[in-house]
């Protein structure tokens, strides 16, 4: 690789949601905030979407940070569940130690006895389910009705919701229309401005070891924005593609030619008239 080339200790552009290289964009801490006001205000829903690529997984991991000591956080990443099985897996992020052969209702019932002591003991539950638009409908009314479980005072579990634009979508449907008017806070991610490129590219640079005069000039970070839109991810792929290209030919710094190398070979990157 290219390594040693750029006197980096590691990659800096890989696609894994790795929080040492978190870049705070206005738009993830905007949606930051957003989920920290919802949780401390006690509600029961928030939903937070996003294209493809635009860091919903990170914004996560860095909520699960940021919660306050004593919280109790359950994370689901793969929510395409039956209805019971959903309830199985959040039983056993709480550490239940419930029996496959349960009955709903006494499933249902230790789910509910553990929240109540988790509020005895003033300590929030949160639970995130990333990739939500891909749960079955069924199963987003059984959320709602989980949500049910609360004192006269408090939410014993507050639930965010973190997916793709199609999940409005499935949130718009009849059968789910009362899970819908329960989300008071919501917000849409957004791609990063150019000067926020510039600012993504230079960090994660420098969070790898580079240590020298800039990789990405004004003309391959216009580039890079137009091609990747500014979704975090699709960055990630072109850039170390284009750093690939520029190590192939023993050079130092990327150019307007590597960018289109880069996007020639990346499905989803925006080429029109190659700017």
């Amino acid at each position: 690789m290219y390594l040693d080339h750029f006197g980096l200790s590691e990659l800096p552009f890989g696609i894994t949601p790795d929080t040492s290289f978190t870049v705070i964009t206005r738009s993830h801490q905007e949606a930051l905030n957003t989920l920290l006001v919802a949780l401390g205000s006690g509600e029961g829903f928030i939903k937070i979407t996003g294209e493809v690529g635009t860091g919903k997984t990170l914004l996560c991991r860095r909520l699960l940070q940021a919660l306050p000591t004593g919280s109790v956080s359950a994370y689901l990443p793969n929510p395409y569940l039956a209805p019971r099985t959903l309830q199985l897996a959040l039983a056993e992020e709480l550490g239940l130690a419930v029996s496959g052969d349960s009955d709903d209702y006494h499933l249902l019932q230790s789910i509910n006895r553990a929240l109540m002591e988790h509020a005895a003991a003033g300590r929030q539950v949160v639970v995130c389910i990333d990739e939500a638009q891909a749960m079955p409908l069924e199963t987003l009314e059984s959320l709602r009705l989980l949500s049910n479980l609360e004192t006269e005072k408090r939410k014993l579990l507050q639930i965010i919701l973190f997916g793709q634009p199609e999940l409005d979508r499935k949130l718009a449907e009849p059968s789910v229309r009362q899970l819908l008017q329960r989300i008071a806070f919501h917000y849409r991610l957004h791609g990063l401005d150019r000067q926020e490129v510039a600012n993504y590219l230079a960090h994660r640079l420098r969070v790898a070891g580079y240590r020298g005069e800039g990789v990405f000039g004004p003309r391959a970070v216009r580039s890079l924005h137009r091609a990747s839109r500014g979704t975090p991810r699709l960055l990630n792929i072109l850039a170390h593609k284009a750093l690939l290209a520029v190590y192939g030919e023993g050079r130092h710094s990327v150019r307007l030619g590597h960018v289109r190398q880069a996007a020639a070979d990346t499905e989803g990157a925006d080429r029109p008239g190659w700017w």
